[in-house]
């Protein structure tokens, strides 16, 4: 065999290899008419986001969130689109209360398909001005709270259902952005929760998706559960800042170093920091 033929095979391999791919993937895929998708954190920004995709494609939701005024604008933003939302206000920091709210899931819908984790806080500050407690309420909501969540819905997802789990992380739990402490804390638990659920998880039919984001986009993270995606980094700049971490873990860390104190210097000046919640 010639260098010339070599090479046409080579193609052909992965050309067939590619198709392959895409016919594995389009196996795994779910419709979602009919399929009964819970979503914590579906309120506002991008979990309201994701529910109007899963609206749009015919889903029946329930939205679980702590603000009962923004849920209440929720449904009625769902309403608008011609769509039906059930609602549910809970802490997800409080497993009593997540179990009631999957309890009563189960009694208007009768099977959960899809459980999508987005529920979260930031708090924006050098580490020197939190307190215990901001990095409890972190790990409360980011990472308690989802596993929750997963406990209470597991066995009755295996009852029955699509068998898929979403959990929205953060970049901040691959790299360590300067005075988000508490939160990539807690992004760091749930990305390690949610992988390794992944890998258990498979042989049992379940397909879990993490998703790491920087302006996470609706619509990719509700292709990735449709295809079972095992993560969803979701944009190009994300996979760049990654891909560097890993080649030169040493440059970043200078990189983030240098970041940590221009934000402070700009922060002192304009007095102060802001806790975001």
């Amino acid at each position: 065999m010639n260098k010339k033929q070599a090479l046409g095979l080579t193609a052909a391999a992965g050309a067939c290899g590619l198709v392959l791919s895409r016919l594995a993937r389009a196996s795994r895929a779910i419709d979602f008419l009919g399929k009964s998708v819970v979503i914590f954190g579906g309120s506002r920004g991008l979990g309201l986001a994701i529910a109007r995709q899963l609206a749009d494609e015919g889903a029946r939701l329930t939205l679980v969130a702590r603000d009962a005024e923004e849920l209440e604008r929720a449904r009625m933003d769902l309403e608008d689109r011609g769509a039906a939302a059930a609602t549910v206000v809970c802490d997800i920091r409080e497993r009593a209360q997540v179990d009631d709210a999957i309890a009563r899931v189960m009694h208007e819908h009768g099977a959960i398909d899809v459980l999508i984790n987005d529920a979260g806080i930031t708090q924006a500050a050098p580490v020197e001005h939190m307190t215990l407690a901001d990095f409890e309420d972190a790990m409360a909501t980011h990472f308690w709270g989802p596993l929750y969540a997963i406990f209470a819905a597991l066995p009755l997802m295996r009852r029955s259902g699509a068998r898929r789990i979403v959990n929205i992380s953060s970049i901040d739990a691959q790299i360590a952005v300067p005075h988000l402490v508490p939160y990539r804390a807690g992004a760091f638990a749930l990305t390690g929760l949610s992988e390794g659920l992944s890998a258990e998880l498979a042989c049992e039919g379940f397909a879990v998706t993490t998703v790491n984001s920087i302006a996470a986009r609706a619509p990719q993270i509700v292709d990735a559960c449709r295809y079972g995606h095992s993560e969803s980094i979701i944009t190009p700049a994300v996979r760049i800042a990654i891909a560097m971490n890993g080649i030169s873990p040493a440059l970043t860390a200078k990189a983030l170093t240098m970041a940590h104190r221009l934000m402070a210097t700009r922060r002192l000046e304009s007095g102060g920091y802001p806790m975001l919640r």
